[in-house]
Parts: structure tokens; C-alpha cells; sequence
């Protein structure tokens, strides 16, 4: 098992990208770039690029609204000639509070689109010319534009003919097509001894439609770190997070993870974190969230529980773990944690 992280920074990136030298050195595999709508994903990998010399550096998440599979292509091939193969490239459609409040984009056909975009980065890597007639239309048809598009390969040779592709997806649908296509799959606010129940048939019926020459699909999730006799009470510091998600990362009945939580057997609390969250109520929506779900979905308690979370995470298919160390030493923690994963 890998062991990884996000990128945490609250408001200063560079403070952030420059611990991670320390955690490579610790033993840590990965790290994911987030963006959402603040800093952009690219500037902070190549930042990374120029800081570590053996760590993947992952983009977790580029929407694929916002930039053309062209934009796309080009990125993931800078990022892994700067880095000297080390890009991983992870996709997913975001949310529509985003993609049509911040990007101005109309959030249609998430799934179809993540697919073609997919499949035109990786024929980009191979210097294929670009080709679509569905969703994208490339070249541009005649009657369109100036008439004077024809089919581009990228000018510069990757590094790779082909870098890992992993999709965020939670929906039935977009988990079975990330089970098709994709290198890995990032599910989010994962508990392990849910995850067959909620996601097996959908994994499985993706699995079946595999192309063989793909390796197994990666799985790449975890939680919270903190090693410890008498820790719990950093669960509540995982609060915040789960109740914005839950609670206010889109609209009623517009909400993946108030589904996700529902998907769980949380409908009680997921409905009360909603309102409160949606009211204003933020604390309140806080306090309401599971603590059974803190306990299954993050590794915090003493070294014989944190070793029982990674093996149930292993068992629910989990291969590169994500953690996010809630210590003062979060390299020595690193450290500790990959003795275990080993």
C-alpha cells in the first residue's frame, strides 16, 4: 500500500509545498493538489516538481469544465516532463455551485465528458492527433469558426506515453464508468466497511467492461492521522469538514456527499446537518455529525486501533492510503505509518 496526502495550506501554498521535501524523505509516496476555486492545481505541482525528487505529484482534483482536453493534455505533459515522470493526473466534474458559479460553464453530462476527456489525453500522450465528435468537437467543423481548424498531435514529446488517470467520483454511475476506464478512483469521506455495500455492484459492473491491457483499478482515499492513547478529541477537528461537505457542498436534493451519507445509513443526521449548515447553524451542524463515522472514516487512536483502520481500509480495496497527519512531527508520524502500510 502507498501512503499519501493532500496538500493542506490555508492560505499560504508555498509554506505547504515546502514541508512536503521533509515528508518525501519520511516515506511518503503521493501528494494530491487540490484547487476547488483558489490557487490553480498546476502552479503549485510544478512548484513541487522543482522541491522533491522521488514523490508523485497528484492533481486531486482538475474539473473538466473548466479547461479543454487540449488545456489538459498539455498540463499533464508539462507537469511530468518538469517533474521527470512523477505527474499523476486526477479528474473529476466538481459540483455545479462551482463549475456554473465560478467558471460560468453550464454542468452537463459530467460523465460523458470525464470519459472523452480521459480518452483524448491519453491518444494526446501518444501524439495522436486530437479527434472527437462527441461531446468536444475537434478539429472544429467547418461550418463553425473560420473553417480552418485540422486534427494538432502535441508539438513536444511527453515524458510518458501515458500517465496514471484518476477520477473523484461517488455516484453509482460515475464510480462504474471509473471502474472502466480510469487507473484509479478517488472516492472522498470513505468508510471502509460500507464501502461493498455502496459501491461493490457499481465497481463491478465497470470491472467487467475493463479493457485488459489496463492494470487494476487504484483506489486512493483515507482520512485523519493521530497515534495516540487518549486522542479521540481530534476526531472533532474532522468536523468542519465533514458537516461543509454534508451540510453545504450543494444544493437540497444538488448534494453528493448529503447522498453519500444517506448511502451510509446517516439519513437522520445527514437531513439535520443539511438544515442546520443551509441555516446558518454551522456548529450545531458540526456537533450532529456521526461519531461512529469520524471513528470508521479516519485513523485516530491508539497504535493497535490505527493499525486495524489501515488493514480495514486494505480490505475495502484501498492502495494508496491518504492521510492527513494531526501532529506536531507530521514527517516522523509519516515515518511510523510506513512501516505499517509496508
Amino acid at each position: 500500500m502507498k501512503l499519501s496526502m493532500p496538500l493542506m495550506y490555508a492560505g499560504n501554498p508555498r509554506e505547504a509545498a515546502d514541508q512536503v521535501a521533509a515528508l518525501e524523505k519520511a516515506g511518503l509516496d503521493t501528494v494530491w493538489v487540490a484547487e476547488a476555486y483558489g490557487f490553480d492545481s498546476p502552479t503549485l505541482m510544478g512548484y513541487l516538481a522543482a522541491k522533491t525528487e522521488t514523490i508523485e505529484i497528484a492533481s486531486g482534483i482538475l474539473n473538466v469544465y473548466s479547461r479543454t482536453p487540449g488545456a489538459i493534455l498539455q498540463t499533464v505533459a508539462g507537469l511530468d516532463n518538469v517533474s521527470g515522470g512523477r505527474a499523476v493526473l486526477g479528474l473529476g466534474a466538481s459540483g455545479p455551485q462551482v463549475i456554473e458559479g465560478f467558471h460560468g460553464m453550464p454542468y452537463d453530462r459530467p460523465l460523458g465528458r470525464t470519459r472523452e476527456v480521459i480518452r483524448l489525453v491519453r491518444s494526446g500522450l501518444r501524439r495522436e492527433p486530437l479527434s472527437a465528435s462527441g461531446i468536444f468537437s475537434l478539429p472544429l467543423p467547418a461550418d463553425q469558426g473560420l473553417g480552418l481548424g485540422k486534427p494538432l498531435k502535441i508539438l513536444t514529446h511527453p515524458e510518458r506515453a501515458s500517465v496514471p488517470i484518476y477520477v473523484a467520483a461517488l455516484g453509482e454511475k460515475n464510480v462504474a464508468m471509473t471502474a472502466e476506464v480510469a487507473d484509479g478512483w478517488l472516492p472522498f469521506l470513505f468508510l471502509p466497511e460500507k464501502a461493498d455495500e455502496v459501491w461493490g455492484a457499481a465497481l463491478a459492473r465497470g470491472a467487467a467492461k475493463r479493457d485488459p491491457s489496463l492494470a487494476p483499478l487504484e483506489i486512493s482515499t483515507g482520512g485523519m492521522v493521530c497515534i495516540g492513547d487518549d486522542v479521540e478529541g481530534m476526531l472533532d477537528f474532522a468536523r468542519p469538514m465533514y458537516a461543509l461537505y454534508v451540510g453545504g457542498m450543494g444544493a437540497k436534493g444538488k448534494n453528493f456527499y448529503f447522498d453519500l451519507a444517506c448511502s451510509y445509513g446517516y439519513e437522520e443526521e445527514a437531513t439535520k446537518i443539511q438544515e442546520l449548515y443551509l441555516a446558518g447553524h454551522k456548529k450545531d451542524a458540526e456537533a450532529a455529525v456521526p461519531l461512529a463515522w469520524l471513528q470508521a472514516g479516519n485513523l485516530v487512536g491508539s497504535e493497535g486501533y490505527v493499525k486495524d483502520r489501515i488493514e480495514a481500509f486494505r480490505a475495502a480495496g484501498v492502495t494508496n492510503l491518504q492521510v492527513i497527519p494531526a501532529t506536531e512531527d507530521p514527517a516522523a508520524t509519516i515515518a511510523r505509518l510506513k512501516e505499517w502500510v509496508a
